[in-house]
């Protein structure tokens, strides 16, 4: 490593300090102000696409939702269709559904007979509670093998973890799920059946929704052990896929940074091999990792319907599907909205992370 080479890096260091500092108060409300004005266009597109897409679906609401004998009276059906507004134009029941989205109003689910949003706080917290546990366990198990696989690329350690992140993204995840199910439940009885908590156990007072995190504020370790049982093995099959896609992604990640000339100027200087990777070549690695985990996480809220319904997880996943079977406009409309809003979040954190881990990039 040449003198030379050693001051370009110190100019670089001492640019990045310098546009490190540039990274202003005023400068983060634009762009979040940017950003919220974009992310409700975005929100009000997605409604007319769900809301088109909903319509043009082949089937009766009212078919769907009242009994045999009640189909059967005129005078039934005109009142269901009429109590929903679906004797209306499609125009206008857009219109309409827009007027009430912008008081806080979903609309009334056709299969409960409740407030959309009430369903929506009832059922989010699992699916969230759900999906934290899975990207969790992802980050570090993906994150981890991945560093190690392409710190000992070419060796059997690499050959072994390639081979399980591809049968991860391989299997389909119902079947791990089913197999999952039979083996660990079934057969060995190491895990419950299915839901949130054993048939005895009251749930926790109702704080952030999520049964582990408000049994550890009341104090009731019995009650989170519980929790946490029921929780593992749906959270650790959902987690699956994205493990190996995480292993994947992160290996190729750190095998484009590891051989830079910054990191082998870090080997000159005498430090140790976990430094160097530790300050050197994760945290270059990293942005490309918070892209994928963003997204991982989206698709983890909105792809849980297999995974819940076979382990009886009373989340957003099992309310979509009874609400796709049911024709329940109202509630399909809900579940788009709330899974595009948490798109649109992870996006806008993600982009915020990137400014965080990397001084060169600049909110605008």
């Amino acid at each position: 490593m040449t003198c030379g080479t050693l001051a370009n890096l110190a100019v670089i260091n001492t640019s990045l300090r310098g546009r490190a500092r540039r990274v202003t108060p005023a400068g983060l409300g634009r762009f979040l102000g940017r950003r919220i004005g974009i992310g409700l266009v975005l929100m009000v597109g997605i409604t007319l696409v769900a809301f088109v897409l909903t319509h043009l679906v082949p089937g009766n609401p009212a078919a769907a939702n009242l009994g045999q004998r009640a189909l059967g009276d005129p005078a039934i059906v005109k009142a269901f269709n009429h109590e929903y507004g679906l004797d209306k134009p499609v125009v206008d029941q857009y219109v309409i559904y827009l007027g009430k989205l912008l008081h806080g109003n979903l609309g009334i689910s056709e299969q409960s007979h409740r407030a959309v949003v009430t369903d929506l706080a009832e059922y989010v917290p699992a699916t969230i509670e759900l999906a934290l546990f899975a990207i969790v366990i992802s980050l570090v198990l993906g994150v981890g093998l991945g560093i190690l696989a392409a710190v000992r690329r070419g060796k059997l350690v690499d050959g072994v973890i390639r081979v399980i992140s591809l049968l991860g993204v391989s299997m389909p995840t119902f079947w791990v799920a089913l197999l999952a199910f039979y083996l660990f439940f079934f057969r060995l009885g190491w895990f419950p059946s299915g839901g949130r908590l054993g048939p005895a156990v009251t749930p926790p007072g109702n704080i952030t929704g999520l049964y582990t995190v408000d049994a550890l504020l009341h104090g009731d370790w019995s009650l989170f052990a519980s929790a946490l049982d029921h929780l593992v093995l749906p959270g650790l099959v959902l987690g699956i896929y994205t493990v190996g896609t995480m292993v994947r992604f992160t290996r190729a990640s750190v095998l484009e940074v590891i051989n830079n000339d910054y990191v082998r100027a870090a080997r000159v200087k005498g430090l140790s091999e976990w430094t160097v990777i530790r300050r050197h070549v994760v945290r270059p690695a990293l942005l490309g990792i918070a892209t994928v985990s963003g997204v991982a996480f989206g698709s983890l809220l909105s792809g849980t319907v297999l995974v819940e319904n076979i382990f009886g997880w009373p989340g957003i996943g099992q309310y979509a599907y009874n609400s796709a079977i049911n024709l329940d406009l109202p509630a399909i409309m809900g579940v788009s909205m709330v899974v595009a809003f948490i798109y649109i979040v992870v996006n806008l954190l993600v982009d915020i992370l990137y400014s965080i881990l990397d001084p060169r990039i600049e909110l605008r």
